[in-house]
């Protein structure tokens, strides 16, 4: 009895990251929202993609989160080529968070000092999923997310520990709403 359960979460177990690697989310593509958010962290190309999404006013203004506290505005507006128009009139750089959950809550937090209906979450593709679940957990549930993933070529031991985050992040949310 107790082999067959084992066989059958390990079948479970290995069915769900068989399709987290292989149905990694996607790129979206002019969709227009009111604000973009970016957490930093592994995996580049999200604060490229989130000034890509600004630049074609695709979003009015956008929040990286997760920013490290030596980084000055300047020295973010310098590496990624932003104007100072740019910077001041639509980029909020958050220093607040030091990971996902704390991204989400920074996010929330920006979030109640605005009026937005429609947000756009850049990440990487196999940091998506993660970052998603603890933003939707955070924010009004009047506020529609959409996912913008970015793409990237993880390794496996990449997918199988954000694949194993995932989990425990969906453990402690069940627990937590018990």
């Amino acid at each position: 009895m107790i082999r067959r359960f084992c066989s059958f979460v390990l079948v479970i177990w290995a069915l769900g990251f068989l399709w987290f690697a292989a149905a990694l989310p996607q790129p979206l593509e002019g969709t227009r929202t009111d604000a973009v958010i970016v957490p930093t962290g592994g995996g580049g190309g999200r604060i490229d993609r989130g000034l890509q999404v600004l630049r074609a006013g695709l979003a009015d203004e956008m929040l990286v989160t997760g920013v490290d506290r030596d980084v000055k505005p300047a020295e973010f507006a310098s590496s990624f080529n932003v104007s100072e128009e740019l910077m001041e009139c639509c980029i909020t750089l958050g220093y607040f968070a030091v990971d996902t959950r704390g991204n989400a809550a920074e996010t929330a937090k920006w979030l109640a000092m605005r009026n937005v209906q429609d947000l756009r979450l850049v990440t990487t593709d196999w940091h998506m999923r993660r970052a998603a679940n603890e933003l939707v957990r955070r924010i009004p549930a009047d506020i529609t997310l959409l996912r913008d993933a970015v793409r990237s070529e993880p390794t496996l031991y990449t997918l199988f520990l954000e694949y194993h985050k995932l989990l425990a992040s969906q453990i402690a949310a069940m627990i937590r709403d018990a």
